[in-house]
């Protein structure tokens, strides 16, 4: 599974941007689909991500301000960021819980993460 993430890029606080990530290759279903990020010097932690049954979690310093949906047909997951801040500045990754074939095991996929900077 092969994830393409693209949409970051320079924005100035209270902009907005569109992440989105194309999920390719051999795929026989994903279970989750989501959006990760980092910050220099700091963990990855969890912003937003959908479940194939189309439950939604957000980390609690997104609410309100970012949108995750997805398209199953495409195999593509989006990010609406509005109401962007400086400490959103990070790089953003895709991340999916995913199997290949019928009945294997349930993977982990990343994609290659694209630069958010929020700065006046």
């Amino acid at each position: 599974v092969q994830l393409q993430a693209s949409g970051g890029g320079l924005v100035q606080p209270g902009g907005s941007l569109r992440l989105s990530c194309a999920a390719s290759g051999s795929i026989f279903s994903i279970d989750v689909i989501g959006w990760y990020r980092q910050a220099p010097g700091k963990q990855r932690e969890l912003v937003a991500r959908i479940t194939s049954g189309g439950s939604i979690n957000y980390a609690d310093f997104v609410k309100g301000r970012f949108t995750i949906s997805n398209d199953n047909a495409k195999n593509t997951v989006y990010l609406q960021m509005n109401s962007l801040k400086p400490e959103d500045t990070a790089v953003y990754y895709c991340n999916a819980v995913a199997r290949t074939v019928a009945g294997d095991a349930l993977r982990n996929y990343w994609g290659q993460g694209t630069q958010v900077t929020v700065s006046s």
